[in-house]
């Protein structure tokens, strides 16, 4: 999959449905991908179920979760978190590591700033990563958000890592 080109104007967001838990339990299996996003390894399909279950039937108005598709294979998804006071957490997960480096996590937080645009009156979108996640920095930064401060730390890839917050103006 690593010399797969990639037409990244074929990947775009979409609602997430519970026939997508396929592509959730092979994420699961990704080792890379678990670490990188905090979720435990050789978690249950019954538990890993409920979570995608509670993840399609949210109903706050503070988080919203699309997924992120290419080719009718669902590779990930994109987050609105903590949504008050025209603010709003931008996250992005890809869950297939194979598709990494390809600029899907890009195209798909762009997507997802302009989805926020028109749907919400925000007016400052936050994110945060570790320190040495360089991709999701060079993404956040390609994007236009700017380093706010480097407050906490955290595990990441099994290591702990100081997290990076970002900050952009809508």
């Amino acid at each position: 999959m690593d010399k797969q080109i990639i037409d990244i104007q074929m990947v775009h967001l979409r609602s997430i449905t519970i026939e997508d838990f396929p592509f959730v339990l092979k994420w699961s299996k990704d080792q890379k991908f678990c670490l990188a996003n905090g979720w435990g390894i050789k978690r249950s399909p019954e538990e890993l179920f409920q979570w995608w279950l509670n993840c399609v039937r949210n109903a706050s108005g503070e988080f919203i979760r699309m997924g992120i598709e290419y080719n009718e294979v669902l590779l990930g998804y994109a987050d609105l978190s903590n949504m008050k006071q025209h603010t709003a957490e931008l996250g992005v997960a890809i869950g297939d590591s194979s598709y990494w480096g390809k600029g899907i996590g890009t195209h798909a937080a762009r997507c997802m700033l302009t989805f926020a645009c028109e749907n919400f009156n925000l007016k400052q979108l936050l994110a945060e990563t570790h320190e040495t996640n360089v991709q999701a920095r060079f993404m956040l930064e390609k994007i236009g958000f700017i380093e706010m401060s480097r407050i906490g730390n955290e595990e990441y890839l099994g290591n702990n890592c100081k997290l990076i917050q970002y900050s952009l103006q809508l």
